[in-house]
């Protein structure tokens, strides 16, 4: 087989003109990793991913794979083997009437979003809006209204994957439902190469609302208290997160942020839902206060876009805790105040109940703690690299005792060789082995990136 004959898209070995610009391109980080794949294709067409996970176990060589979204250690990165890139595989087509989609793993969830409103539909994407579905899905999934919708993960129907032999299989809780299972939060170890989702879709809200306080950060701890009350106060269509960081709005102060996005129906809605936040006893110590905007999720992501700031350079960490916010994020604070880029911060958020109240469907991905926790440290200039990866390092070491685990998505996985095994539990991990041994024997498929 001569893979460039046999491929649409396009392949480029290491040293060839493009490689490097390929290279750097499969990962969103500013932060490049020193890592080398021997040979990049650049799947144009469904084919091209069976031709080239074949041709790669034929001639003995392991495969990473990309979709093109914000895994900031760049996992897809290997040295040697080769690194099938589908972000040129961006359909998607929606059918109104089973309120479903089919979707490639390149397209973006602003774009997805965008194509669904247009229906009165909606679906879990990532908070970041140029975020594509593969990599994202594959992980769980941890996008707008979890208390609702859930992880992202929850609304795939199907899969349709490449697997390790090169043969094409469609995966479902009927069929194949072993490499279903782990297709839904396995993260950048999954052991096949998905090539199209099937999503189920959910109707859209049409009142989508904000409110917001910005308090000075010394006040901390009575604002992590009253996060954790109010939240139990609040009904599943209100989202709650807390951001630890620099207040723009404020010349560079250095805040807590808490913010409260509801999905509701109609304003009226949106005001009873948001009645206990609006009645928070700490309004009068805020620097700023706003009350119930109209939303989009346009708008959703613009304000996400602004955090997450293209070009920098990033390292990130996760957490899991089994402790609630007014014991993790004090702890926190003192290295937010003089972190080294006033860009970094930190962002949490109380892990809402499975929704409806049942208990989630038999899948890798699992939340793994009632708080979920994660710094990033966000800069420009390399010079700065070692600081402000030590800086994430020792502010996230503080509350790592206090860790039920992490996020396969986002864990910092160049920290400790434990942060792959951490994010599952432990009977998931063993059952992820054990599929893996099944579905890819050779270990044609790269496994979690190790230090």
């Amino acid at each position: 087989m001569e893979l460039g004959r046999d491929l649409e898209g396009l392949l480029v070995r290491r040293g060839e003109a493009g490689y490097e610009a390929l290279r750097a391109a499969a990962v969103w980080n500013g932060l490049k990793p020193e890592r080398f794949p021997d040979v990049i294709v650049q799947a144009a067409s469904e084919q091209d991913v069976r031709t080239a996970v074949r041709f790669a176990r034929s001639a003995g060589m392991r495969v990473t794979v990309r979709a093109g979204g914000h895994n900031w250690v760049g996992t897809s990165v290997r040295d040697g083997g080769m690194l099938i890139d589908l972000s040129r595989l961006d359909a998607c087509a929606v059918d109104t009437a089973s309120a479903t989609a089919s979707a490639q793993p390149a397209v973006k969830g602003r774009d997805l979003a965008a194509a669904l409103a247009g229906h009165g539909l909606a679906f879990p994407v990532g908070h970041c809006g140029s975020v594509a579905l593969g990599g994202y899905l594959l992980s769980g999934g941890l996008g707008w209204n979890p208390g609702v919708w859930g992880p992202a993960c929850l609304s795939v129907a199907e899969i349709e994957a490449v697997t390790a032999a090169g043969e094409v299989v469609r995966c479902s809780e009927n069929e194949n439902a072993d490499l279903f299972w782990a297709a839904r939060g396995a993260g950048p170890g999954f052991f096949a190469v998905v090539t199209r989702f099937r999503l189920s879709l959910h109707r859209l809200p049409t009142a989508i609302t904000t409110s917001a306080y910005v308090f000075p950060l010394p006040e901390v701890a009575d604002v992590t208290s009253w996060v954790v009350e109010v939240a139990a106060s609040l009904p599943p269509a209100v989202e709650l997160s807390v951001t630890l960081g620099t207040a723009p709005q404020e010349h560079g102060t250095k805040a807590i942020a808490v913010t409260a996005t509801c999905f509701a129906d109609s304003a009226d809605e949106a005001a009873r839902s948001l009645e206990a936040f609006r009645a928070c006893p700490l309004a009068g110590r805020a620097l700023t206060r706003s009350e119930e905007q109209p939303a989009t999720f346009d708008a959703l992501f613009e304000g996400a876009d602004a955090l997450w700031p293209e070009r920098h350079r990033v390292a990130a960490d996760t957490l899991w805790s089994m402790e609630d916010l007014g014991a993790l994020l004090p702890l926190l604070a003192g290295d937010v105040a003089k972190a080294p880029s006033g860009k970094s911060l930190v962002l949490a958020n109380i892990t809402p109940a499975p929704p409806g109240g049942a208990a989630m469907p038999d899948m890798a991905f699992s939340a793994l703690g009632r708080s979920y926790v994660v710094g990033y440290a966000i800069w420009e200039d390399p010079a700065h690299d070692q600081v402000n990866i030590r800086w994430l390092r020792e502010a996230t070491g503080k509350v790592v005792p206090l860790a039920a685990g992490h996020y396969i998505a986002e864990a910092d996985l160049l920290a400790t060789p434990s942060r792959s095994r951490r994010s599952f539990t432990p009977g998931t991990w063993e059952r992820l082995r054990a599929v893996r041994a099944r579905w890819d024997p050779e270990g044609v498929c790269q496994s979690y990136l190790q230090p």
